[in-house]
Parts: structure tokens; sequence; C-alpha cells
């Protein structure tokens, strides 16, 4: 380190710029929102906000009923509102080839799906089926190396950032969340194994981790109720996460502010995870 004066053109002494759109012109793939309620949806209205074009899918022709409206109000080019379950082979497929053909690149890639049979889920680990096991990990952690798979030479382009959901139950024991706490830790897991793979090539990949939030999915994990009160209870924060927080703090992290972040579990959560036993 030199205490020589500084060349009064060096870049340092110059104000930072900061875009007011700082992801406009690049192009963001949501999969997983269910209704309005989702975490993907207060993500990807956060992404559209911050200026990127975005391509959303749905499940089926049930849960296009709630997400149609949706895609209207993040203006979503028609050809880039896709069906996409995971289960049925060529689906991925298709979304990733119709991106391809709309942007021919992608910037940013939020998997937000996760899934287990409600007997599996209800159930203790020990008791846990051969099949539901099988299933759980394929919709809930296989389905990110493929999309991630099909991602990497549309990113590969310009460089990009990968994003998947998990939560607190796949590091620490939360009681009744059952098979998806390993599920969640072999998803961090494998994103940690995608963020240092893909990392030459300029795409990052991290995990976010928000607290317990009000989705139709986690209605589904038993005594949901009393995870919550307990929750808001222990947080430094006292209170509860919303789906547009979390959306914000992703977006912000898909910005280029964030570009030396990459393989890490991003806890949402209010501080509840640093709190002690």
């Amino acid at each position: 380190m030199s205490d020589a004066p500084i060349d009064p053109a060096d870049p340092a002494l110059q104000p930072l710029d900061f875009p007011t759109s700082p992801l406009a012109g690049r192009k963001a793939l949501v999969i997983g929102i269910a209704n309005k309620d989702s975490i993907a949806y207060g993500c990807a209205r956060a992404l559209r906000a911050f200026g990127a074009d975005l391509s959303i899918t749905y499940l089926n022709d049930k849960t296009k009923r709630y997400t149609g409206q949706l895609a209207q109000a993040l203006e979503v080019d028609e050809a880039l509102y896709l069906p996409c379950d995971v289960r049925e082979p060529g689906q991925i497929e298709a979304v990733f080839e119709q991106v391809e053909r709309s942007w021919g690149k992608l910037h940013v890639l939020l998997h937000s799906i996760a899934y287990a049979p409600r007997e599996d889920l209800h159930g203790r680990v020990t008791d846990v089926s051969g099949a539901g096991f099988a299933e759980t990990m394929q919709i809930s952690v296989y389905s990110l190396i493929q999309m991630a798979k099909l991602a990497e030479p549309l990113m590969a382009k310009e460089g990009g950032t990968i994003f998947t959901m998990s939560y607190f139950g796949g590091e620490k024991v939360i009681p009744h969340y059952g098979i998806m706490g390993p599920a969640k830790a072999a998803l961090e897991t494998v994103a940690k194994y995608l963020a240092w793979e893909l990392g030459p090539k300029g795409i990052r990949v991290n995990i976010i981790s928000p607290g317990p939030v009000k989705t139709r999915a986690a209605s589904g994990i038993d005594r949901f109720d009393e995870l919550l009160d307990e929750t808001k209870g222990r947080a430094p924060a006292r209170m509860l996460v919303e789906p547009q927080q979390v959306g914000y703090a992703t977006a912000a992290l898909a910005c280029d502010f964030a570009n030396i972040v990459t393989g890490e579990v991003l806890y949402m959560d209010g501080g509840y995870n640093i709190m002690g036993g």
C-alpha cells in the first residue's frame, strides 16, 4: 500500500453511479409461481421493478387460472408464459428452448419449487417410503440440476445468476418439517457444487433461505401455525417475513452490485437463524 497522493482522475475518487433500473435489459426466468402469495411472485415483481424482462411458468391448467393475471401484471410476453411440470418429460427443456428462441440469452433463473407426498411429509423421516423419498428429491432437488444445465449455455454469453429457495430446516431439525429437511439440505449442497462448477463461466448460484412464509405450499406442513408463532416470537426482528421482502432482497442480489456473492446461503428470516436453542 502507498500513502502517496492519489491522482484526481483516479476512479476511486469519482462518485459511484447507481442506475435507477439496475436490471434493465436483463432476462429473468422465474419458475414456481403458484399464486399472488408465492415467494416466487414476490421475487418476480421485484425483478420486474428493477427493470428485468420476465418469463414465468405455471404448473398446469388449474394453476394457470391463478397465474394468468399475474403474468399480465408482470408484462410477460404471451410466448414466455409457459407450462412447466418437472415430472412431465420434456417440459423443462421446452421452457428453455422457448427462452432461447425469444431472447437468445438468460441472466437470472429463479428455481422455487419443492414437493413431498403428503403421507411422507407428515410422517417421520424414519418411516419415509422409497418412492416418496425419490419423488421428493427428483422434484425438489434434481430439477435444479436440470435447469442449471439448460441455463448454462444461455448464461455463459453474458454471465448470470441462479437462485434456489431453501429453509432453515435444511440446516437444523425443525419439528414437523419431515422429509423436506433432508431435501433442502441436499438442495443447498447441490447449489454450492453448481456455484463451483459454473463460476468460471460467470454464473453465480445462491441459496435464498427465508423464514416461514404463509404460502400455499407451506400450509401443507403439519402444525405450521405453531411454527409461525414460534418464529415471530424468537426472531430478532419480531416479525414474519413477507414474500415481497424476500423479492426485493433477491432482486438486489441479482444485480451487478452483488457480483462477488456466490455459493452462499442467504438468510432472509428476520435473524431467526442466529438464535440458539
